[in-house]
């Protein structure tokens, strides 16, 4: 999306009094706060929705097909997602013995999420493109549209960063059930005895990244990719527009 667009309009150190500072905070804030959470909430229903589809009750039973945040939010994950644009919640309980097909289906409700961040951000970015093409309409640029804008831009660069770690064949993302259905079995149930140290490993790698950049692994190679998906959810959004 454009970025020179979101840049907003509120500049830090502009305010006079104390609420004007309250309300630069606020419009820094509250639109990353509520794209996390519009990326989070849905992207667990869409787990818990697709296991229900597929004969598991458990996320229903447990309340989990909710939209509800409290219900979902995992709040070291949601902070690093809103840091470093790429987080995770709180898992969504499943029980494969109700599933008729356990290792292909726990690979379909593990694709469900991620998926369903793409569709969000597909969405955001088409209706970032509709505020432009507004823009380009009128000729200038509203605060109330600038905030819309910067809103759409963050919900769909957090809801895109969320779908692509998710993706990592790395237990216990969802792209370790995804790889689980194309693993031997052996492997399988392999993967399964370690899945508890997964997320261990990966916040450690989050940290160390942002204490020493060099080894960000996520800014090297996640990061490109989700600009990358982004470029091409904007290319789609704009044909209809003829703004390519």
């Amino acid at each position: 999306m454009n970025r020179v667009f979101a840049s907003g309009l509120i500049r830090w150190g502009t305010w006079q009094t104390v609420p004007e500072m309250l309300l630069a905070i606020a419009s820094e804030w509250v639109p990353i706060i509520l794209a996390a959470l519009i990326c989070i909430i849905l992207h667990e229903c869409a787990h818990g929705f697709a296991a229900y589809r597929l004969g598991d009750p458990t996320a229903k039973n447990a309340g989990r097909l909710t939209l509800n945040p409290l219900k979902h939010i995992d709040w070291v994950g949601a902070i690093a997602m809103v840091l470093i644009g790429f987080g995770w919640a709180k898992p969504v309980p499943v029980d494969m013995r109700n599933f008729k097909h356990p290792r292909r289906d726990m690979a379909i409700v593990g694709a469900a999420g991620p998926l369903m961040n793409f569709v969000i951000a597909l969405l955001f970015v088409f209706f970032g493109v509709c505020l432009e093409a507004y823009v380009r309409s009128v000729g200038r640029v509203s605060e109330l549209v600038q905030i819309l804008y910067n809103f759409c831009y963050y919900t769909a660069a957090l809801s895109a960063g969320l779908g692509i770690f998710n993706l990592i064949p790395f237990s216990p993302l969802d792209g370790s059930k995804i790889l689980g259905a194309l693993l031997p079995e052996r492997a399988y149930y392999t993967l399964l005895r370690y899945e508890r140290y997964g997320m261990l490993v990966l916040v450690a790698l989050m940290f160390l990244g942002r204490a020493f950049p060099q080894l960000d692994l996520f800014a090297r190679i996640l990061t490109p990719a989700r600009e990358a998906v982004l470029d091409a959810f904007r290319w789609l959004a704009r044909l209809p527009f003829g703004l390519n």
